[in-house]
């Protein structure tokens, strides 16, 4: 955000200084060509004067030294031409001889009795020059014309010095206007950035987090206010809900004991034809025990903040571990537990706990849609893209790739797979909760036999 913030402002500040010092210098050359001309043009109408009773033939005067004179003066090229357009005096011949210049357009005009300016390029010379060609004459009588011209040269270095000074200028101010930017920029991001890792750090479940409301300008301290506020909010209703959840989960537990062993003593008085009806009874209550236990433990989860107990974990290692506690349920199952680690595999960076936590909810939903005589594959694998992958897979009927995506909202079940968590639909979005905890994800996959690869992924340790 600085660098955008900094970048408008430097291009507002060169939009300004393009909009004010273009014009100023193209005033500034144009202003110094028309002096020039001026200058030129006041000294041609007074030689011009001079050189009249020359060309009248009433006063002596050597013109050739008066070109010279004027050219050692001023670098400009004086040429004097009689009323048929033969050079009279040339201060810079370009060759000896008698010459005339009565076919150059400016001259053709002084002769017609006009006065000529502009600038042409001379091809001869290889440079700009600026003439003024003026007539001669007196008593309405046109005796030659007077012609100067000037490299124009010299105005180019002045007008080039100026388009340089122009610039220094503007990146001088461009440079200031950097330094400020910069200085106003980060009052202005170094709250915000703040401000958002204050979010970060709350939408990650630290609930205590909060932004300090006295650096910025008023819109950004105003902003950070409101958001402490919300967070608060936020917060207090989150332990509403924490403090809720818990109380009634503890209150439902008592009923729900008694309940079960008020069943449990009927079941041993009925006779055996109301038998199954107390069976099915005491399994509602049995899932009810369950459900009670699954939200209780969604929401420790949902307020569990980003772990900084990670470490390096080897996923081969863990799996080893947790399929020896399950074997013997599987044993009970008739279900076989296979083990496929791949060689050399980098460890995960994520919390043990986490992990085994998630494996463990992956193996009993494996173990409950597995036929007796299947078996559960547990695998590692790197995942690419720098993590490194658990797959757990079973034998089972498998889900549509529909319900693959459903399976992780809340208290949602199939029809088609077995129970998960008791049936509550709460155990695999616990688990892909942990799972995003530690950076990683969980999902679903289709089998090649027909069942589930369930994929547990996590970034890979450094």
């Amino acid at each position: 955000m600085t660098r955008r913030l900094l970048l408008g402002y430097l291009t507002l500040t060169l939009f300004v200084l393009l909009v004010l010092e273009v014009p100023l210098g193209i005033s500034y050359a144009g202003r110094q060509i028309d002096e020039l001309t001026l200058d030129v043009e006041r000294d041609a109408v007074a030689l011009a004067s001079l050189s009249e009773d020359a060309l009248e033939g009433t006063m002596s005067i050597d013109l050739q030294s008066v070109a010279d004179a004027y050219q050692a003066r001023t670098d400009g090229r004086l040429v004097i031409v009689d009323a048929d357009g033969v050079v009279v005096a040339d201060s810079d011949p370009l060759r000896p001889g008698e010459r005339s210049f009565a076919s150059r357009p400016e001259v053709a005009r002084a002769l017609d009795g006009e006065v000529a300016t502009g600038t042409r390029r001379s091809d001869s010379l290889n440079e700009n020059l600026l003439f003024v060609a003026v007539p001669i004459a007196s008593g309405g009588q046109i005796h030659g014309a007077l012609r100067i011209t000037y490299p124009t040269s010299t105005v180019d270095a002045r007008v080039w010095r100026n388009w340089l000074r122009l610039a220094a200028v503007a990146i001088v101010t461009l440079a200031a206007a950097a330094v400020l930017g910069i200085v106003f920029a980060r009052s202005v991001t170094r709250p915000l950035r703040r401000l958002q890792e204050t979010a970060t750090r709350f939408g990650q479940g630290d609930l205590d987090a909060r932004t300090p409301t006295d650096a910025g300008p008023p819109e950004v301290r105003s902003l950070a206010v409101a958001f402490n506020d919300t967070a608060s909010r936020l917060e207090d209703l989150v332990t509403a809900q924490e403090a809720f959840v818990a109380d009634a989960s503890h209150q439902l537990r008592t009923p729900l004991t008694a309940l079960r062993l008020q069943l449990e003593n009927v079941q041993a008085e009925i006779d055996p034809e109301h038998g199954e009806d107390v069976d099915a009874a005491l399994r509602e209550v049995e899932r009810l025990s369950r459900l009670v236990d699954g939200l209780l433990a969604l929401a420790r989860a949902e307020r569990t903040s980003p772990t900084v107990t990670a470490e390096p974990v080897d996923l081969a290692d863990l799996l080893r571990e947790r399929g020896e506690v399950w074997a013997s349920v599987a044993s009970d199952q008739g279900v076989e537990l296979v083990t496929v680690f791949a060689p050399h595999l980098a460890a995960a960076w994520a919390t043990p706990d986490h992990v085994a936590g998630v494996i463990d909810n992956l193996l009993a939903n494996a173990l409950d849609v597995s036929p007796d005589g299947g078996s559960v594959t547990l695998s590692c694998t790197g995942g690419g893209n720098g993590t490194v992958e658990a797959h757990v897979v079973d034998e089972g009927p498998g889900l549509s790739e529909e319900e693959r995506t459903r399976v992780f909202d809340r208290f949602w079940t199939s029809s088609t797979g077995g129970p998960r968590l008791g049936g509550s639909g709460l155990g695999l979005p616990i688990a892909r909760r942990l799972a995003r905890l530690d950076g990683g994800d969980l999902e679903l996959r289709a089998a090649d036999g027909g069942g589930i690869d369930a994929v547990l992924s996590l970034p890979a340790a450094r």
